[in-house]
């Protein structure tokens, strides 16, 4: 595929840090990414932040309704929910159709095994990775059956259903894409959603969901944080998001934004600046992006981090968009 016709397909997407910012200012945030002319926004949905620092955890569903009627074109997603034990997969469902009414079809249900952080809250414990993926393919069977209407009873090993029907539900169904950090989760999300969403430029997971029979779009958060000086902007990722250098097999275990804290106390800005690109030259940030879109990925989302969203809106509108569209 030539280089412009890959610029032609790529939807370029505003990530809605629920764990930075609070429930108006997500909205306030959100306004802007559409009046810039993002193509979606995606919403994290955690009980907790990652560390102190980041100080917010507003419900993600609430915020959700307030966005779809704070806005009228671009769309909306959360990246990722987890609906294997903090939410049943029936309520998930619910909420996904509501907000699909809400927005008039623009939302996208976003999923993944999620991490002890937001789930252990409930007191049910944490279980391991076979149990994790075994409740998430119950639950997916279960919220897909209910967004299409397709099933009312379910009896599996972790999930139940009892003659459950969405009785506000959108006549287009919500399109469901899964988290995948492997290429037996994308291969999963071929089988079982409708697209894929990583966090790392990988071809293998890529090929991984196309080769299983995956035909739908493939999404990655693509992390940056922008900012009037280099070195104001590592400052900022360290403050921030120094909490995504433990990669996930940490982020999946650790309890707490103290366990975070302690983990990360040796992390630097640099060490930071490794994943994240820093500063104001857009060609970092180009070339960050590029190494997703050369791995296969359709759908980019840009996480800004730290306060300076309306200055990162601002900089993706004059210097990115353009670019990134060819």
């Amino acid at each position: 595929m030539a280089d412009t016709e890959a610029a032609r397909m790529v939807k370029l997407g505003y990530k809605l840090m629920s764990e930075e910012h609070g429930p108006k200012a997500l909205v306030r945030n959100l306004q802007r990414a559409e009046e810039a002319g993002f193509d979606f926004a995606a919403i994290s949905d955690h009980f907790s932040p990652w560390i102190e620092e980041q100080g917010h955890a507003p419900l993600a569903w609430s915020v959700l309704g307030a966005l779809a009627q704070a806005t009228s074109r671009i769309g909306l997603m959360t990246a990722v929910t987890c609906p294997i034990q903090r939410y049943h997969p029936a309520i998930i469902a619910q909420g996904a159709a509501t907000i699909g009414l809400l927005s008039d079809d623009r939302f996208t249900l976003g999923l993944g095994a999620g991490e002890r952080l937001n789930e252990h809250v409930t007191g049910a414990g944490w279980p391991g990775t076979a149990e994790r993926h075994e409740r998430l393919s119950e639950a997916i069977e279960i919220i897909q059956g209910l967004l299409g209407a397709e099933i009312t009873n379910y009896r599996g090993q972790h999930f139940q259903l009892d003659h459950a029907k969405l009785f506000d539900r959108p006549e287009r169904k919500v399109p469901v894409i899964l988290a995948a950090g492997g290429p037996e989760a994308a291969r999963m999300a071929a089988r079982k959603s409708e697209g894929l969403i990583a966090t790392e430029p990988r071809r293998d997971l890529i090929e991984a969901y196309r080769g299983a029979g995956g035909t739908g779009p493939c999404y990655a958060e693509v992390s940056v944080c922008w900012a009037a000086s280099e070195a104001e902007a590592q400052r900022t990722a360290h403050h921030y998001f120094r909490w995504s250098v433990t990669g996930w097999p940490v982020q999946m275990e650790l309890p707490s934004v103290e366990a975070f804290a302690a983990a990360t106390k040796h992390v630097t800005p640099e060490m930071v600046a490794e994943n994240v690109a820093c500063g104001p030259d857009p060609s970092r940030f180009l070339a960050n992006l590029g190494k997703f879109r050369e791995a296969g990925f359709d759908h980019l989302i840009l996480t800004q981090v730290g306060p300076q969203q309306a200055e990162f809106i601002d900089f993706f509108q004059r210097e990115l968009a353009p670019k990134l569209r060819g």
